[in-house]
């Protein structure tokens, strides 16, 4: 039996990590900066967490190895101490051969759609999942089984998903996102890209992504037209989406659009390897989204309340398409877009497709960004979006949504369709936590 803990336990990506050794039997610890809903849930399991980072935490853990989230800076003052004592310290990128070794591992890469392409594998296929988001479908970022599957997302942004040994390769698309970590250098990023594809036996690949189109290698292609007459309907006002899939049939998968249905069909296509068609088609109605993504909070006749974790340009302008049929549908005619930017470098590095992405909404309000540990840069939030209405928090009273503006005149959202962005802490203020 062996001890592991954890320093930035309490991150999406990572916690997945921590329950999975945790049910393998290890002897789980770990430490956040603060509390979350994440840190309550491992410490009701049985692990031993503490709030904030101490010295303390990890010497008293004593434990076999120590691994960091990506948040963690060198400086971490237990991340210093595990060091300093002769402790075996590895990123999450480093543990991920030991996590995942001697593991049949389907892994889905990509800029968007990643995280619901994993969870709507883990739908169709038996084994364990580790994913960077909670499906709804088993109220977790992390399945156990026993089973030498393991369904995982795999992360492009510090190029971990290069030691995620995989079995089968999903990749819904590449567009470059984290290029600070690849030196703003397209090809070392694409060449990370095809690299991840390289190392499985079975790839996948969405061919209306631009640099995937061109890949001469071995792979499922899910190309343009492959995807046709695609229907969004409503049961008990949520929706779904139906569409056919070459020459494979119909197929349903809970949520509304056209990227729905692509990813879907990259799911479908790569459990098709494993599982017959019949089986994957009655498995995938099991899927029932994942939380922060386009998670309908409050669906009424005349109101409806989405939090969705769109953090780029590409993603937000996708689910307003889709919040705009589901609008639609309900019969709501006004959009609200609520907005969190999340780091500074982001806001910046895509400002241009912030300032057009929301043209699929009505109105825009706009909330501080959320720093996620960066310093500010010089860009003017008001002087960009000065159409927008600016909030410095925005509250939950009871189905609805209020804040006030900066000129401090209140405000109540309470008819139409509002749907908050960000990956931030917006998805808990439209939650009222």
């Amino acid at each position: 039996m062996k001890k592991v803990h954890f320093i930035g336990i309490g991150g999406i990506g990572i916690s997945a990590i921590a329950r999975f050794l945790f049910e393998q039997g290890f002897v789980v610890s770990g430490s956040d900066i603060k509390e979350s809903e994440v840190t309550k849930e491992l410490s009701e399991a049985g692990m031993k967490i503490s709030v904030p980072h101490s010295k303390q935490a990890v010497l008293d853990a004593s434990p076999d190895f120590v691994v960091y989230s990506a948040a963690i800076k060198s400086n971490n003052i237990e991340l210093q101490a595990a060091r300093n004592a002769g402790i075996e310290c590895l990123s999450r990128k480093e543990a991920l051969p030991l996590v995942l070794k001697d593991k049949k591992v389907f892994a889905v890469a990509g800029a968007h759609g990643k995280s619901t392409t994993s969870a709507m594998l883990a739908s169709l296929l038996d084994g364990s999942v580790i994913i960077g988001a909670v499906s709804k479908q088993f109220g977790s970022n992390m399945k156990y089984e026993q089973s030498e599957n393991v369904i995982f997302e795999a992360d492009e942004s510090d190029s971990s998903f290069l030691n995620s040994n995989p079995y089968l390769a999903i990749v819904t698309n590449a567009e470059p996102e984290h290029m600070e970590h690849y030196d703003y250098d397209l090809a070392k990023f694409h060449a990370a890209y095809r690299g991840f594809l390289e190392r499985a036996k079975v790839r996948v690949i969405n061919t209306d992504d631009e640099f995937l189109g061109t890949l001469k290698m071995d792979s499922i292609r899910l190309n343009e037209g492959d995807i046709s007459d695609i229907k969004v309907i409503l049961r008990d006002n949520e929706p779904f989406t139906s569409f056919n899939l070459k020459g494979l049939g119909r197929f349903e998968a809970y949520g509304a659009g056209k990227h729905i249905a692509v990813d879907a069909s990259l799911a479908v296509l790569g459990a098709n390897c494993e599982v017959g068609l019949e089986l994957i088609r009655e498995r995938l109605k099991n899927y029932r989204g994942i939380k922060k993504r386009f998670d309908i909070l409050v669906a009424s006749p005349n109101y409806a309340l989405i939090d969705d974790y769109g953090h780029h340009p590409t993603e937000i302008a996708a689910t307003l398409k889709s919040a705009r049929l589901y609008a639609d549908l309900l019969g709501l005619s006004k959009i609200t877009a609520i907005f969190q930017p999340h780091r500074y470098t982001r806001l910046k590095a895509n400002l241009d497709g912030f300032k057009q992405c929301f043209s699929g909404a009505d109105e825009l309000v706009v909330l501080p960004v959320f720093a996620a540990g960066e310093e500010p840069n010089d860009v003017d939030l008001k002087a960009e979006f000065s159409t927008a209405t600016f909030a410095e928090r925005i509250e939950r009273k009871g189905d609805f949504i209020a804040f006030k503006d900066s000129f401090g005149v209140a405000h109540i959202l309470n008819d139409g369709l509002v749907i908050g962005f960000g990956a931030g802490d917006i998805s808990a203020q439209l939650r009222g936590k």
